[in-house]
This record gives structure tokens, sequence and C-alpha cells, in this order.
């Protein structure tokens, strides 16, 4: 009880847990009704202390706490520490049970209906190890919820306790179908449940598959359980559960209880929740080693579950330079370590996407982020953010991609509040995808419409494949000249062209008779202050104006064209035809789309929490090998494909 996160998180809570007996105004603290706890008690009872029963909250872990491995060991983002009693133990109240009996604020009670349909958007519970694709029953089965056995909240009931309930279950639904839901131990075999396969009669059956709870009870008409966080979030779903114990959500009018708790009332799943979720839990941001709220507690949750749900099975990765292996190991192996592989077959997983292509079979086709880190990429900057597609990859307008299926989605319950945050915070920091420094030295305005026009590396991906007329930096300018006479034209060199590491000069000639200026080295931010519209064929910094309301002219297909918020020339693929609005659109390219890697933690991340890193101009993640291989790659420019295979 006292390793880890958990004696971290009480620490930060205040408490000072030590090993020992309790002296003057000391309380003792025992783990729930752990088979040990009734040391704690006695203890107590003898030195007249306070008592406090500590818990994993209900949002815990990607894995179960006794799965092997660093994900099992990593441990809570929230716990529960009960001065009051147990919030499986009717036999007195508890923390949770008075919190619901004082009722909830309005502001509470709208959180509570914005972080159940959150919970249930994300796929998340208290252990969150099941997949999209797992497969789940038919649905219209009576779900019968399976515990492990000696399980504290159990409060002593036994395998014919269970039995009982199953028992009630096909009385009180003749002929239809049951399904056992088995406990997330159980299945992977750490603790034995009550449920045995020679119980199933007929076309019964036992769900021991990684099937996500919310999934399971969307598909169920009826819900039986003892005291299961499962039973729990059935009511969170809209059933009306059966309930056979006695547990903290039974009693309140929600649930048809098997042995009432007349002292409860009624109360609604919000008031419940606001209680269990919002207000009773101590919740942990790991990353940033700080208290936090539920809602940071699920942004982290929401980040390590999405990393493992890609990455469970293991990488056999392909097209991985050399100096990016090291990041890709840490950022795909936290579930099994990522093997690497010179030669493409259909047993690869994942692939660097200009690579794809070579692979026989479909892979993860992996890119930089969108904030991505303090240095550029052909610089040998380690990348804080990566993307991980399924479908194609963002700049590859000419096929569907993970991208613009999240576009197409929307953003989840509270998705465009939170991208709107993220958006005014990232505005704010004046961070961008690879935060530059450099004065924008524009010279005073004299009327004229000002333009900012990015150049881009000519024979990167994004403009082989999404592209218009124009393909080229000079092409871009001359166009924009055209259509422009009387504008003041701003040209800013793409900064790896700029290094000498990529192509895509224009000539000095040709920049006089084109552009009135040519920000060299400079902070893309402040240019973007100063300008009253943007001119690119697919350039990033179209996406990094429309983040900051200034207008954007697109005359290829880039991934943030034809969603109704740049004025697009060039051909954008007609399937983007909805209109995710600013935020919906920063939804899925800043949070939904990217997975983010902590540095300092080594975590997998929440955007909030790299936006931090990023903002912060003390991080500096590149060793002097990298710095040194970065000059050679420099020297070598004319020869690229040395560096870049």
């Amino acid at each position: 009880m006292l390793r880890g996160r958990v004696r971290r998180i009480l620490e930060l809570a205040g408490y000072r847990p030590r090993i020992g007996l309790p002296g003057p105004g000391d309380a003792v603290g025992i783990w729930g009704g752990s088979p040990t706890a009734w040391r704690g008690k006695w203890v107590a009872s003898r030195r007249d202390c306070p008592l406090i029963h500590v818990e994993d909250a209900f949002l815990r872990s990607v894995l179960p706490g006794r799965a092997s491995g660093p994900l099992g060991r990593r441990g809570p983002v929230g716990l529960i520490v009960d001065p009051v009693g147990l919030h499986f133990d009717s036999s007195r109240p508890s923390l949770i049970e008075t919190q619901i009996l004082a009722g909830a604020t309005e502001a509470d009670l709208t959180r509570a209906r914005d972080g159940i349909a959150r919970l249930i958007a994300a796929d998340l519970s208290k252990y969150n190890a099941h997949l999209p694709d797992a497969p789940a029953p038919e649905p219209g089965y009576v779900l019968v919820i399976d515990q492990t056995q000696g399980d504290a909240s159990l409060m002593g009931a036994d395998r014919a306790a269970f039995l009982a309930m199953l028992n009630a279950a096909r009385a009180e639904h003749p002929g239809a179908r049951i399904v056992i839901r088995s406990h997330p131990e159980t299945a992977a075999g750490l603790r034995p449940g009550h449920f045995r396969r020679e119980d199933l009669r007929g076309e019964e059956m036992l769900s021991t598959d990684p099937v996500s709870p919310w999934r399971l009870l969307a598909g169920a008409v009826a819900v039986y359980a003892f005291s299961s966080q499962l039973g729990y979030e059935a009511m969170l779903a809209g059933h009306r559960p059966r309930i056979f114990g006695q547990p903290f959500y039974a009693g309140w009018g929600l649930s048809e209880d098997e042995a009432p708790l007349p002292r409860r009332g009624k109360a609604t799943t919000e008031a419940l929740f606001a209680a269990s979720h919002l207000n009773a839990p101590i919740w942990y941001d790991p990353c940033r080693d700080r208290l936090t709220e539920f809602e940071g507690a699920v942004d982290q949750i929401e980040a390590e579950a999405k990393v493992w749900r890609q990455d469970h099975r293991g990488h056999l990765a392909y097209g991985m330079r050399l100096w990016k292996r090291r990041v890709i190991a840490q950022a795909f192996g936290s579930a099994r370590p990522v093997r690497f592989t010179a030669k493409p077959s259909g047993a690869v997983t994942l692939a660097w996407a200009n690579r794809a292509a070579d692979l026989p079979a479909p892979a993860l086709r992996v890119e930089d982020g969108f904030l991505r880190s303090r240095g550029l990429g052909a610089e040998l900057t380690p990348p804080l953010s990566l993307v991980a597609d399924d479908l194609g990859i963002y700049y590859d307008p000419t096929r569907p991609s993970r991208l613009e299926a999240l576009i197409e989605d929307g953003a989840p319950p509270g998705g465009q509040a939170r991208a709107a945050r993220l958006r005014r915070a990232l505005i704010a920091a004046g961070v961008t995808k690879y935060n530059l420094t450099g004065a924008s030295d524009l010279p005073p305005r004299d009327g004229r419409h000002r333009i900012l026009v990015p150049g881009q590396v000519e024979d990167d991906a994004s403009i082989r494949l999404g592209a218009g007329e124009e393909r080229s930096n000079l092409a871009l300018l001359r166009r924009v000249r055209a259509e422009n006479p009387s504008a003041f034209l701003i040209y800013k060199p793409h900064p790896d062209v700029e290094a000498g590491l990529r192509p895509g000069v224009v000539a000095e000639e040709d920049l006089r008779h084109l552009a009135d200026h040519v920000a060299r080295h400079a902070d893309p931010v402040s240019l973007l202050a100063d300008v009253d519209a943007v001119w690119t064929i697919t350039s990033t910094l179209g996406f990094e104006a429309l983040l900051r309301g200034v207008p954007v002219t697109t005359l290829g297909a880039p991934f943030y064209a034809g969603w109704g918020l740049s004025d697009d020339r060039g051909k954008v693929p007609l399937r983007r035809r909805t209109r995710p609005g600013l935020d919906g659109l920063v939804h899925a390219v800043l949070i939904a789309y990217p997975r983010y890697l902590d540095p300092l933690s080594g975590l997998p991340c929440p955007p909030e929490v790299a936006l931090a890193r990023l903002a912060d101009p003390s991080l500096a993640p590149r060793g002097p090998a990298l710095r040194g291989l970065a000059k050679l790659q420099g020297a070598l420019s004319g020869h690229d494909w040395i560096w870049r295979r």
C-alpha cells in the first residue's frame, strides 16, 4: 500500500504515510477490505485512532494491478480515501453515501452528465484493456456479471449466491439468451471467478473476450449483478439492473434490489456519479506529478488506452530511420518490445508512411504529429507526437485516412469545448509544430493587404500527393502574385530548406521580383500575428493560421482543406463534405488522431501535457550524438538518400 503511486497520491493529498504504531493525532490507514485489513482495525481500536480506508478509484488504469509487466505496475490514477467507512460495506455509511445524501450542486450535476457521456464515448471503465474489434455477443441477451472469488465488496457472498443470481435471471427471463460476463482478472487468469463452463445451459455463454463494458451493456436487455462496478455502469448506461448485494449504488431507487437499503432514499444517476467520480476520489496526473480533477484523469487514461489498443500485440516495424528507432521503440513498445526489419513483408505492422507502399499487406502508417518538437525533424530532433493511421495518412488526399474518419465522426461529448481550451492555450503559449525561434523582422505596414506565403520542401510527400497545378515554391509565388498584384507578399522559406537539408530554394532574382519581403529564419507565430491572409499549397502553416483566425487559401489538398474553413482552389476530395467547425477540426487533428509521449515521465500523455512541455524553453531533447549526426547530415544534403533511408 505504501509503494509507488499510491504513496505519492497520499503525499500530494496531505497525508504522511509511514509504517509503525500511530501516535497522538495519527490515523491508521488500511487498504479497503484486504485480508490484512484486520490488523489495522485492531491497532486503531487499541490506540483509539481514526481509521481511514484507501481504495482504487472507479477509473484506475489500462491493465489490472495484478497484471505482469510495466503496464500492470503503473498503479492507479486515483484513490478513494474514506474516513467514514467503505463504499461497498453497507453496514455503515461511507464517504460516497454521505456525499450522495448531502446532494450535488447544479455545476456538479452538469459535469456528471458530461463525464458519463465521455466515459461511454471513450470506452473507459476501471480497467481498459478492451478492444474495439473484440467480438461481442449478438444483442438481445440477459447479462449476468461475475466477480472474482474473495472480492472484499462481496462481503462474504460465495459461489452459491452467484448461482442463485443466475437462476433468478433464468426464472425471470424464461427462454432468453444469457451471457455471463467474466471479471477482467478472471479472463486474464489472475483470479478465479464464481461461474464455470459446466454451469451453462443451452445457448448460454461465458464472455471472456476483451469487449468494452459499454458495448456489452448496449446489447443487453437486462442486467444482473452482485456488487460489480459493471452493475453501476449499467445504471449509467440507462439500465435498471437487478442487484443482489448492497453496493453503494443500490438503494437509491435506480435498481431492483434483492436486499433493499431503506435508509438511502432517492437519487439520480448524476448525483451518484458526482459523488463516486467527481468529489470522493483523489485524482492524480502522473506526467506532471500533481493532483488533478476527474477530467484530467480521463485525459490521461484515454491517452494510455489509445496507445495500448494499437500496440498490445506488439509491432514489427519497417522503414524507420536508424536515428528514429529509439523514439519508435519507446512510443510503440510499452506493451511489447518493437522489433525492426529492413525487409518488407506481410508480417510488418508498423511502417513509416512514405515506405508503406513497399509492403504487401496493410500496416499502421507512422508520421510526425502536428505538435512535434522544439526543433526540426530534419535536424534529428525527436518528436513528442506521432500519428499511426490504419487507413491511409493525413497528407495523402488520394485515399481516405483515419484523420478524415475522425473528422467525419465528429468530436465526442465535451470534445469541442476541450479543443477550444487547447487551441486558446496553444495560441497563448505561442506554440507551433516545430517551435523555432527568430524575429519576424517585418517592415511597418504600408496599407497593402499582407499575404504570407510559406515555402515547402518540394519533394515532400504532401506535395507529391496533394499539390495542384503549382508544385514548386516558385510556381506558388507566381500564382499568388498573379492573383494579388497589389498585395504585400511575405515569403517564408521552409526551415528544412533554409538549413540546407531539403530541396526547395527559390533563386534570389525571382524572390526580388515576386516577394516584397523574405522572412528568413522567422518565427511563424510572429508572422501570423501581423498578416491578413495565408496562401499555400499544402503547408501545415495553413492549419496554424486557421487556429489563429487568419484566412487561408489552399492551392492543393492539405488535410485541413475541404471542411468549409478555407478558400480551396485545388482539387479537394469530394468525400470531405462534413462541416466540423474549427474546434471540431482541432479535436480531430490535435486530440483524437495523434499520440503523444511525455519526454519527462516517458508515459503516453494527452496533448495538454505535450503543449506544456513544448511551451517550456528548457526542453532540450537532443543529445550531443544527434546534434553531431545532424551536422553530418547537413554536409551530405546532396546525398540525402544515405540518411533518409
